[in-house]
């Protein structure tokens, strides 16, 4: 054993020290290296509040036989080198702190953990070969913010499972050889997974992470992984992955009370404790902390190619009162909710992605009315390039879950999105959250008898994708699963045997494939120029209609919704262009299982002016159907 190895330069420490080494995942944890011949591991574990520490393991017993030396220079970071400790090793770390407390600890920086409810980090390497150069070589143009960017949600536990075989997980191999292909053929440009990171508890579906570093062990190892991620890229397919920086579980082996103080919480419970999810945490104020955390959030990027992180519970981390009653939280130094030092971490840690980084994207889902999520840290905002659109979300769900009787009474439901549509980068989520917990399926959420229920579900779906922002599905709504998604097992993939739910597959698809292919779809996405309305006060009768636009003027789309079940004949629209519309979508063709009701594939306007437009259309509008209308240049 050399405990005058180190990885550490005085430049490292001066980084480490001032909150500002962010691929702090380098020097810190466990690094198989070389020393005077001999291969062994070299350990840096950062204990400021430690007497001494020791590494434990299957390689010397689990015995206090080979302790850590703390560095001179007041990082608070013991380290050792270990010969003959190789990949596969498993070990803790045995802290006593200088408060007699005696600890048995995870490694934080560990790239690999034994599959829970075991609880050692393995001794492991990042060595892989990536074959995804054509995809990162042009991934800036897929990541853009003018791209079609169409995300399939996953949880990788509950996608498919192998019933023949206890119903055990597909894994990320197996993924590898699936997932990419049904992502490519069904038209989505991205996925974004539920967090993978290491996490105890199964049923948090990984929003309680232990591991920062490390993919989870449930589905094999960190080179697997990269396995998946490299297969998606080689399809085309973009890599999100969910990040939880705002706090972190209770579990003995993980980062609370981590040297016998509160070192990665705040000590107080009424700024490190979260009452809603019983995690603590992290204390974004201290340097070590924001080393930590930022060099995870590089690490993904970095080391596993991925092309975005979707930042989870921004708003827990922006409100000092999130969660809690009068009393029950401490204001800010200016009397204020504002949590000064989780906001000045979110800026920094999104300054430090796109300077590194910069054709990758950072998601916010942020579920308040906070100002500039999406705009630049030097002009106030946080710097996220995208943010979850829950108001949309909630209005449209709620719309949707009325009787169309009623739907003229809630009519500005749907107009009042477009008030704000253009005030953030928006992404529209039909996500997870909305399928879980009794709120019912996608589909079980609609009104109706059997064929209004998929007809409703078929104009959400169309109502989505015609509207301004990125889109997101949760997986099991693009084939109408029935029940609630459960993580303990697979997708209801047999459903699939039945014409109304091909249907829906189908048009989601195609809905996919429209969006990439109309420039008007999707590049002004963020731009008001981007949509125009032709009538959004048909209230009476439940509809709606407008135009998307691309930045070539000639790149026109007319959508029209009919929220009812009643079939609309000679319903006119005024249109800006006269000449042939053709009727590129209908979301009540047979083909999804609908009845067919529309255009005869596109009509010739008229020269007749109505809504302050030169030339009209003469359409019939299906029930609970959406039209999206081209223009044909003459």
């Amino acid at each position: 054993m050399d405990r005058n190895v180190s990885l550490f330069s005085d430049f490292d420490i001066y980084l480490f020290k001032e909150g500002n080494h962010f691929n702090a995942y380098e020097k810190l944890g466990s690094h198989i290296i070389e020393v005077d011949g001999q291969k062994g591991t070299y350990f840096a574990v950062w204990a400021p509040n430690a007497e001494k520490v020791y590494v434990i393991g299957d390689f010397n017993g689990w015995s206090l036989n080979h302790p850590l030396a703390p560095r001179w220079d007041s990082s608070g970071i013991w380290e050792a080198f270990i010969p003959g400790v190789d990949k596969g090793t498993k070990y803790k770390y045995y802290i006593i702190s200088k408060y007699g407390y005696h600890l048995q600890k995870g490694d934080p920086y560990s790239f690999f953990w034994e599959t829970p409810p075991a609880t050692a980090s393995i001794v492991w390497d990042l060595e892989y070969k990536w074959a995804d150069d054509e995809w990162m070589k042009n991934r800036a143009k897929y990541n853009s913010l003018s791209s079609p960017i169409s995300i399939y949600e996953v949880h990788l536990g509950s996608w498919r499972r192998v019933p023949q075989e206890g119903n055990r997980f597909l894994t990320y191999r197996e993924l590898a050889e699936w997932l990419p292909k049904y992502v490519k053929d069904m038209g989505f440009t991205h996925v974004e997974i539920l967090p993978v990171m290491e996490h105890p508890f199964y049923g948090s579906w990984g929003y309680q992470t232990i591991g920062y570093f490390a993919p989870t062990s449930r589905y094999g190892t960190p080179q697997d992984f990269m396995y998946l991620i490299d297969s998606l890229h080689q399809h085309g397919i973009g890599v999100i992955l969910d990040w939880v920086p705002s706090h972190f579980p209770q579990d003995g082996h993980g980062l609370s009370f981590f040297d016998g103080t509160y070192l990665y919480e705040h000590q107080d419970p009424k700024k490190g404790y979260h009452p809603h999810w019983h995690s603590y945490i992290f204390n974004h104020g201290r340097n070590e902390v924001r080393n930590f955390l930022i060099s995870s959030a590089i690490f993904w990027l970095e080391k596993y190619h991925v092309d975005g992180l979707r930042v989870d519970a921004v708003a827990s981390m922006l409100y000092l009162d999130y969660g809690r009653a009068p009393g029950e939280w401490i204001p800010n130094k200016y009397g204020g909710k504002e949590n000064l030092e989780a906001i000045e971490f979110i800026r920094r840690c999104n300054e430090t992605v796109y300077e590194k980084y910069p054709d990758t994207q950072t998601i916010a889902e942020e579920s308040t009315a906070w100002p500039l999520v999406t705009r630049p840290t030097y002009l106030g905002g946080l710097g996220f390039g995208m943010k979850w659109n829950m108001g949309w979300m909630h209005d449209t769900l709620s719309y949707f879950s009325k009787d169309p009787v009623y739907r003229k009474y809630h009519h500005n439901n749907l107009a009042f999105s477009i008030w704000y549509a253009f005030s953030e980068n928006f992404v529209l989520p039909l996500s997870h959250d909305e399928v879980v917990y009794g709120k019912g399926s996608l589909l079980n959420k609609m009104p109706g008898d059997n064929w209004q229920k998929f007809a409703n579900l078929r104009l959400l779906f169309g109502y989505m994708y015609a509207h301004p922002g990125k889109k997101l599905i949760f997986m099991g709504g693009e084939f109408a699963q029935c029940n609630e998604w459960y993580h303990e097992e697979s997708l209801h993939w047999h459903l699939l045997e039945y014409p109304q739910h091909q249907g829906i597959q189908r048009l989601v698809k195609d809905l996919n494939n429209l969006y990439k292919n109309e420039p008007a779809l999707h590049e002004l996405d963020f731009d008001p120029s981007g949509f125009e309305w032709i009538d959004f006060t048909d209230a009476e009768q439940s509809i709606i209609s407008f135009l998307r636009k691309g930045r070539d003027p000639k790149q026109l789309i007319c959508v029209v919704c009919n929220f009812t079940p009643v079939p609309r004949f000679n319903y006119r629209i005024g249109v800006p262009f006269r000449g042939y519309w053709k009727e590129v979508l209908n979301t009540d063709s047979e083909l999804y299982g609908g009845s067919n009701c529309g255009n005869m594939g596109g009509l010739m306007t008229e020269n007749l002016s109505i809504h302050g437009r030169p030339y009209s259309l003469n359409l019939t509008l299906p029930p609970l159907g959406v039209l999206f209308l081209k223009w044909q240049d003459e």
